[in-house]
Parts: structure tokens; C-alpha cells; sequence
């Protein structure tokens, strides 16, 4: 089977100056053009029904983001988050692509996906778009699957900055698992190990220093996320892809690296190999360097088709921290 792919690039929503751009996407087609392509099966996409994105988000912020959007460019928080007036029914379309993927994958028309959307969606709540993040993407596929008749599901998130709209959405939710590796005390200020206390051994947060790197999060990936799959026992892996734990993103100051990423991404598929069936998609959120952001997707997509990734000369030139001490008290605090 082929792996799914859907290309959401949102040219209308765009607001002056800021990192969240379409021209995150400018190389994108690139990605068509690669030894893998045969193995690829191309999305149109379409926009998510209402119902679904209300299965996350209320209705009184749905019908918020859309009078928003009637109103026309403007900013809606603090991060800053904008809308413009595409910017509702690009938010839909984006969920969509979201969908349609997972669809291929629980109908087993492909083995798994790769959901390049945008605007991204982790950082959006149930009641409040924010952090670029209008719809929160990765949970609405989470609830569509679960929908669907799936037991449980876990989602890994790879982005620089934690999560806070996929936590806050699952807190209580006993068949979704969240593992979290983000940068400590940056936006949105939240990701701490102590969050989340009803929710031990479920939801895991794993707060990184500056330059925590390929070494770190190879780490993280065989200590920490692979024994929480291997006790959670998902039926699909829903992956919140961030390309700014990049070295070399603007916005954050991790340390990974393109062939960092590839290994995550191998680790992750053969993970999903081992406990679902194969059931993985990667939902695209950050990453503001397009370079990096081409590099990153075409890394995972070698990685989802299973052909030859030839790494990069791209090393991160930081030392990478140490944390031999702290990786066992984050086992032993959630039983892992």
C-alpha cells in the first residue's frame, strides 16, 4: 500500500511580516519529484465537516473564528494569531486534509500518511484558537478515528513548543495517550513534568533545554515514547510534526537535525509496525525555515515509504545537554 498525502498550502492566509506564511510551502512540489513518488498517493482534500472540528473545539468558538474571518484581516491573540477572510474556510480545509488522510488509512487504502496543512492546529483548545493554531488538526483526526471504531489512539508531538490545545482536549480522554517533547519555557509556557496529575503514565510531557538534539531525542524515542506505546497498545499513531525543533528555526532554539528527523520518523513507523498495524500519520505544525521544512517532510516521507534517505551534511554546531539523570525519573514518574 501507498502512503497518503495531502498538500494544503492556504495561499490566502497570510498576514504581513509574520513567521506563520504560505511561504512555509514554496518548495514543496519539490516533494513530487522525489525517488519515493511512486509511493506516494496524492489527496485533493476537502473541507472537514462542521461536526467533526465540533468534536474538538466548542460551537461558540467555531462560530467566533468564522464572524472573525467575515471581518477580514485582523489579529486574535497575543502569540499573535491572525485571521483574514479565507482564513475559516482554509482552517476547514486544512482539518479536511487531516481527515482524508486518516480515512485512507483506517478504510486501509494506504498504509499511512503525511498531512502537510496549514494554518497548523496543536496550540488551538476546545474553546480558544491561538498560537497560530485555528483548528487543532491532530485531535480532530484523533476523535474522527476514535469515531470510527478505534480503541485508542496515541499522539506524539515533535514541535518546538508543547501542545497545550491537544493536552487540554485529552486531559480526561482515557483512550487518547499525548507524549509531548518540546522546548522548556518558551510560548505557551506550558509542558511541565508535574502537569497533567490525573493523567500519569497517559499524558507525558518531556520539557527540553536549549540544542537538545538527534543524540537527545533518539534518547527520548527508545527510554520514553516507545515503552509508552508498548504499554498503551494504540491502534493508530497520530504524529504533531514540528519542524522549528530544527537548529536552525528562527523561532526556538533546539537542536535537531534533518537526519534527526528522519530518525524519529523511522523510529515512529516501525514503532507503529510493531503495536498498530502500521497506522501512522503525520500531521504537519510548525517550522519556519522552508528549507528545513522541505527538508523535514521529504526526511519523514522516506521514512513512511521505506525507500533510502541519504543523510545531509547538516550537523547541529551546539553542544547537545545531558540528561542520563533526568530520563529516569521521567520513566519512574509515569511507570514507563
Amino acid at each position: 500500500m501507498k502512503t497518503a498525502v495531502v498538500n494544503i498550502p492556504s495561499p490566502n492566509h497570510k498576514y504581513p511580516e509574520h513567521p506563520e506564511n504560505p511561504e512555509r510551502f514554496k518548495l514543496l512540489e519539490n516533494l513530487r519529484n522525489q525517488p519515493y513518488s511512486s509511493h506516494l498517493s496524492w489527496l485533493d482534500g476537502t473541507p472537514a465537516d462542521i461536526k467533526w472540528i465540533a468534536s474538538v473545539h466548542s460551537q461558540k468558538m467555531i462560530a467566533g473564528i468564522e464572524n472573525a474571518c467575515l471581518q477580514g484581516p485582523s489579529i486574535i491573540d497575543y502569540a499573535p494569531t491572525y485571521v483574514t477572510s479565507s482564513s475559516f474556510e482554509d482552517a476547514r480545509l486544512a482539518a479536511g486534509g487531516v481527515l482524508d488522510c486518516t480515512l485512507e488509512i483506517l478504510e486501509g487504502r494506504a498504509k499511512n500518511a503525511f498531512a502537510i496543512v496549514r494554518p497548523p492546529g496543536h496550540h488551538a483548545e476546545p474553546d480558544n484558537a491561538m498560537g497560530f493554531c485555528l483548528f487543532n488538526n491532530a485531535a480532530i483526526a484523533t476523535r474522527f478515528a476514535l469515531s470510527k471504531g478505534l480503541d485508542k489512539v496515541l499522539i506524539f508531538d515533535f514541535d518546538a513548543h508543547h501542545g497545550n490545545g491537544t493536552q487540554a482536549v485529552f486531559l480526561n480522554e482515557e483512550k487518547v495517550a499525548y507524549c509531548s517533547s518540546h522546548q522548556y519555557g518558551i510560548y505557551p509556557g506550558s509542558g511541565y513534568f508535574n502537569e497533567a496529575e490525573n493523567a500519569r503514565g497517559r499524558i507525558v510531557n518531556l520539557p527540553l533545554p536549549p540544542h537538545a538534539g538527534d543524540h537527545t531525542f533518539g534518547l527520548l524515542l527508545t527510554e520514553i515514547v516507545i515503552p509508552l506505546a508498548q504499554k498503551f497498545q494504540p491502534e493508530m499513531i497520530v504524529v504533531s510534526a514540528g519542524f522549528d525543533s530544527h537548529w536552525e528555526d528562527p523561532l526556538t532554539n533546539l537542536g535537531l537535525t534533518t537526519n534527526g528527523f528522519h530518525q524519529i520518523a523511522l523510529k515512529l513507523v516501525n514503532l507503529a509496525d510493531r503495536v498498530c498495524n502500521g497506522r501512522i500519520i503525520f500531521v504537519l505544525e510548525g517550522g519556519y525555515l522552508p528549507q528545513k521544512v522541505f527538508e523535514g517532510i521529504d526526511a519523514c516521507l522516506h521514512a513512511l515509504t521505506g525507500t533510502d534517505f541519504q543523510p545531509l551534511a547538516d550537523n547541529n554546531p551546539y553542544t547537545e545537554p545531558d540528561l542520563l539523570d533526568w530520563i529516569p525519573r521521567i520513566k519512574s514518574l509515569h511507570q514507563l
